[in-house]
């Protein structure tokens, strides 16, 4: 096999494997932005669960032994 055709055949191995990268470059970055989409929604969904729990936690009395009032409040402190 001469130099010329040594050096066409790598040539074509070499575009063959650029291709095959590109393909996977391009799945990559399709996973990639999945997953970053996942990640918005659950800090998002982890945001909303924070929320709900400080509105749980400030239904909570603040003295443990103080009882609820009628509206689910325990009757505030003038300590606090």
């Amino acid at each position: 096999m001469s130099k010329i055709e040594e050096l066409a055949e790598r040539v074509e191995r070499l575009l063959v494997r650029h291709q095959e990268l590109q393909r996977t470059n391009a799945l990559l970055v399709e996973q990639l932005h999945n997953v970053a989409d996942e990640r918005d929604n659950l800090r998002s969904r982890l945001n909303a669960a924070r929320g709900r729990i400080d509105v749980l936690l400030e239904r909570l009395p603040r003295d443990p032994g103080a009882p609820l009032e009628a509206g689910g409040e325990a009757p505030r402190s003038s300590l606090t």
